[in-house]
């Protein structure tokens, strides 16, 4: 049985070419920490994290590569950003789809008197735009806002959001999780004041290796959170106030720096409008055959119009649970089922508490195999009795 991945929402698979062997040759033959030795192979390795923040700064029109920060994750880079930002009696905007990189840190600020509020979403997780200015208040500061959602890929319009904050003097903070490397991204015109990214999904990258980057006058805004090491100013007990070693501290993941530098080169060449063009290509496909499938019911856009290539359904005769573990053990086929931790989207889309199927496409994926999950979950939502 062929084994079909349709899970790169979650993380992507296969990585991007040269990725593998990168993340190889680095354990094999140099293994040395940057910023700590003085020999060729610390030099080397120093100039290769160099120039992945500099093709992360073109990739997403950042200010200067010294403003890239190397991260675990998307879900550590956010806590950094809202943990090192937010202050006692700020008040911030998110939207009602955000995930719980966001929702979890937000929820514990509350405790020191930070507070929120959610932009309404509609039943398909478009942003009720004309509700922002009547949540404004007076110690608003800030909206922090995913660009896509991850339960059903409903983009949020970013140039629009980022004006409002521009012309609000609100902090604008990013999450990028399910756009970066497949969405075109510029901080400068969207007016993006804090862009978190990961490694691991649109950038085809390994797990491990996320990041931030900051605008110039953002940088003194954010106290970091991790204080330590860093090779620089040794002589001090205090962390350095340059970039990037204000939050840089401890060892990095230059295994997965050298994994993501290698995927950032391959998109370069693959360019990031061929990947969108295909994933879109494979989820109209998808939801043309969904929409015809009986006793189905397809959660958000209907279209592939502001949308990412991701997409959630709901079986109306069957547990979700039920139908995910069938794919994946009569078929082949790998999805994600559940609330995949944005309890307060399925509550906008209707889906709460039971959750939904997700499919997510990625580069790799051919039409052949969106035709044979339609067959499959045809079959599953034709099923009348369950073992």
């Amino acid at each position: 049985m062929e084994r079909i991945y349709l899970d790169n929402a979650s993380t992507s698979f296969p990585k991007a070419e040269g990725v593998a062997e990168a993340v190889y040759h680095y354990i094999k033959d140099c293994g040395c920490n940057i910023n700590r030795g003085g020999y060729d192979e610390a030099y080397q390795a120093e100039e290769i994290v160099l120039r992945t923040r500099q093709q992360l700064t073109e990739l997403f029109h950042g200010p200067d590569c010294r403003n890239v920060v190397f991260t675990r994750n998307i879900t550590e880079s956010l806590n950094v950003l809202l943990k090192g930002f937010l202050k006692a009696g700020d008040h911030v905007l998110v939207s009602a789809m955000e995930h719980n990189a966001v929702m979890r840190p937000l929820s514990q600020l509350t405790e020191q008197d930070v507070s929120f509020d959610r932009i309404p979403c509609m039943a398909d997780g478009t942003l009720d735009i004309s509700a922002m200015d009547r949540l404004l208040r007076e110690n608003t500061c800030a909206v922090v806002m995913l660009h896509a959602s991850n339960v059903c890929g409903t983009l949020i319009p970013v140039e629009t959001v980022g004006a409002f904050c521009h012309a609000h003097g609100l902090r604008f903070i990013l999450d990028t999780a399910q756009t970066a490397g497949v969405f075109p991204i510029d901080m400068e015109a969207m007016h993006i004041d804090a862009l978190a990214f990961t490694g691991h999904k649109g950038l085809l990258g390994p797990q491990g290796i996320g990041g931030f980057i900051l605008q110039p006058d953002m940088v003194p805004l954010v106290q970091p959170l991790i204080a330590g090491g860093t090779g620089s100013i040794s002589h001090e007990e205090q962390m350095p106030s340059f970039m990037p070693d204000r939050f840089e501290a401890g060892t990095m993941n230059l295994p997965g720096i050298m994994g993501l530098h290698a995927a950032l080169r391959w998109l370069e060449q693959e360019t990031i409008d061929a990947v969108r063009s295909h994933e879109l290509e494979l989820t109209e496909r998808f939801l043309s055959g969904a929409l015809d499938i009986p006793h189905l019911r397809v959660i958000g856009r209907q279209d592939i119009a502001e949308r990412a290539g991701v997409v959630s359904v709901v079986p109306e005769n069957a547990d979700p649970a039920l139908v995910a573990d069938a794919l994946g053990r009569e078929y082949g086929i790998m999805v994600r089922v559940g609330l995949h931790c944005a309890p307060n989207a399925h509550k906008t889309l209707g889906t709460f508490p039971t959750g939904t199927i997700r499919f997510s496409f990625g580069r790799w994926n051919t039409p052949q195999q969106v035709d044979t999950a339609l067959s499959a979950l045809r079959e599953l939502c034709g099923r009348t009795t369950w073992n």
